[in-house]
């Protein structure tokens, strides 16, 4: 009833997964991550225990397959499980349990696992790992998972139809503010376009929950700074830190405000 990729980004710094399927709050049951460990996708008749499981055997050092294979021994329901992991080293195991519902299989590769069931057929998995292998390898790893998961929906998708989809992606101190490794935790429960509203929240989330890259920071001249404080007296605020903070804009500009990211300065100048 579900389709979705687990992968590592080509960096070794990020893993992620993302997954769609006509199935309420799928982002609830199915993706778990740990940075510098792995991640997990459990579907079909999903057991949700596997999240923490695997998590727990490959934070002990087992590699993808072989935690794979203790989920698999200590589980009698193996046969209607669906799983894909990806560990610490990139290293992908899947399993498709032989009562899934057809179509239902899975492709591996290097840093990668895509899976699925109840597909309209292997065109789906297919058009995925294109989509994954096609693109930047650069890439921020949420956008690449996306564009696989978009490119899997496009191809057929879940055969049921479309409801819900979620994208889970960790990175050490990539959570807000460097409190945490969440770089992305969205999930769309019930749309009737799932996949594009998960990727209008990502660009949401890249604005207000992703810090700034060097790039995007432009240096606060005694001249913008005025530019800038005259801008928040017109908003209402105290001062334009204060109206950072009304605004959760905190990611993208410096406490001591000596930068401002260029896409805040563009909205302070309407553009």
């Amino acid at each position: 009833m579900t389709f979705s990729i687990v992968a590592r980004s080509a960096d070794g710094e990020s893993w992620g997964v993302a997954v769609a399927s006509k199935f309420l709050a799928v982002g609830s049951a199915v993706p778990a991550a740990v940075a510098g460990v792995g991640a997990i996708a459990t579907q079909a008749h999903a057991n949700v225990a596997y999240k923490g499981q695997a998590l727990a055997h490959l934070d002990d050092g087992a590699t993808a397959s072989v935690a794979l294979q203790r989920l698999l021994e200590e589980d009698d329901g193996r046969d209607q499980r669906q799983v894909g992991i990806v560990d610490v080293d990139g290293n992908a195991a899947s399993h498709t349990g032989p009562a899934c519902l057809d179509w239902a299989g899975s492709l591996t590769g290097d840093g990668y696992a895509i899976q699925g069931n109840i597909l309209t057929g292997s065109e789906v998995v297919e058009a995925m790992e294109a989509a994954w292998l096609g693109s930047d390898p650069e890439a921020p790893l949420a956008r690449r998972l996306l564009a696989a998961l978009a490119a899997g929906d496009q191809a057929g998708g879940d055969s049921r139809g479309r409801q819900s989809a979620a994208v889970l992606v960790v990175r050490e101190d990539a959570g807000y503010d460097g409190g945490d490794d969440i770089a992305v935790d969205l999930r769309v429960d019930d749309h009737a376009a799932p996949i594009p509203e998960l990727l209008r929240l990502l660009d949401l989330n890249d604005l207000y929950l992703t810090a700034s890259t060097e790039a995007e920071k432009v240096p606060v001249t005694p001249e913008i700074e005025a530019e800038l404080e005259a801008f928040a007296r017109a908003q209402g605020a105290r001062d334009f830190l204060a109206w950072v903070g009304s605004e959760n804009y905190e990611m993208r500009v410096a406490d001591d405000l000596s930068w401002i990211d260029e896409q805040i300065l563009a909205i302070v100048r309407g553009s």
